[in-house]
């Protein structure tokens, strides 16, 4: 059983996972409501959060695991992410896995999230999943957060490569600050996607900042941008009557660069399944339109469960576990790595 530990922005976590009978449990401390009030993520409060919930959130877990007698690995995101976020989950985990004398495993955060598409389809049946695992490759994902997007493919041996990543902002970032031009708080992404659900796509022409056909790399910057000169022209009266019209033409814009850049790559390259991951990957519409995406391109939809879109050590226990990548660390050489770049 592998025990593992997320704390790398606003989400304290906790998850075991028994690659024979799937996730044992889970346990989630959000901070949303605390950062909602300062616009968003405050570092330092951030990190006494962690400190408040992370032993509350093992004992629930010991509780139902007989004192982690079970346990034969530890698992802990250690980048990229908050630094005192992820020294805090790091030096858990260090002692845990030193309590417990079971090797502790580094996790990379964006490498968990490239694979929690698959904890689904684990969950339906561990027992063949490796062979399901197998007919779904070579995959194309999509990972999609408030601080990254980028297009990866993963081939027979699960190794990953990068194909493409944003050269601004990231679609998550994008959302977040449409929101706060319009004054809609924080988080953005949700909030936008509750006003457009009553607005017309077509309202207003954003950019899609797509390039030449022949080049994968995103770009939102010009779309804040558009937005923030449209607003301009704008009353505050007027701004709060096309507030719905706004977020769905916003929203539209940014789902169609995702989509269209995503169907650019699976005609590339050769693919047998499609995933799409990350916080922005519970935007519903966005589902919908990689549902599209994928009936086109005839091949099956990986996109992860809602309650492992955003921070969550259920996908860092499973990554643990299915990436090849993943490998045992000596204790006191497991430190963080804030920048952390996705591996390949």
């Amino acid at each position: 059983m592998i025990l593992a530990l997320e704390t790398s922005c606003d989400e304290t976590a906790v998850a075991l996972f028994d690659p024979s009978r799937g996730l044992v449990g889970e346990w989630t401390h959000t901070q949303i409501a605390l950062h909602a009030k300062h616009g968003g993520v405050v570092p330092d409060l951030a990190t006494r959060e962690h400190l408040c919930h992370l032993a509350p959130l093992l004992e629930r877990a010991r509780s139902i695991s007989d004192n982690f007698s079970a346990v034969t690995q530890v698992a802990v995101t250690h980048g990229p992410g908050l630094a005192g976020c992820l020294a805090l989950g790091v030096a858990a985990a260090k002692a845990l896995a030193l309590a417990l004398r079971v090797p502790l495993i580094g996790g990379n955060h964006l490498r968990g999230h490239a694979f929690s598409p698959f904890l689904a389809l684990h969950a339906e049946s561990p027992a063949v999943f490796p062979a399901r695992l197998t007919g779904l490759l070579p995959h194309l994902g999509l990972l999609v957060s408030g601080g990254n997007t980028l297009l990866f493919s993963l081939d027979e041996k699960l190794a990953l490569r990068v194909l493409a990543t944003t050269r601004d902002d990231a679609a998550g970032e994008a959302l977040d600050k449409g929101a706060k031009l319009l004054g809609l708080g924080y988080p953005g992404g949700p909030l936008i996607e509750q006003h457009a659900a009553t607005g017309r796509t077509d309202a207003y022409a954003f950019p899609r900042g797509l390039g030449p056909r022949a080049e994968l790399d995103f770009s939102f910057s010009g779309l804040k941008t558009s937005l923030r000169y449209q607003l301009e022209k704008m009353s505050p009266a007027e701004i709060a009557a096309r507030t719905p019209d706004l977020c769905a033409s916003y929203q539209q814009a940014v789902i169609d660069a995702l989509t269209r850049k995503t169907t650019f790559a699976l005609e590339r390259e050769s693919y047998r399944s499609v995933g799409l991951s990350g916080g922005v990957a519970n935007n519903r519409p966005l589902r919908a339109a990689f549902d599209k995406v994928a009936r086109a391109a005839r091949i099956p939809l990986l996109a992860a469960e809602p309650r492992h879109t955003g921070d969550n050590a259920a996908m860092i226990a499973f990554a643990a576990w299915v990436d090849p990548a993943a490998t045992p660390s000596a204790l006191a050489a497991l430190c963080i790595e804030p920048s952390l770049a996705l591996a390949v």
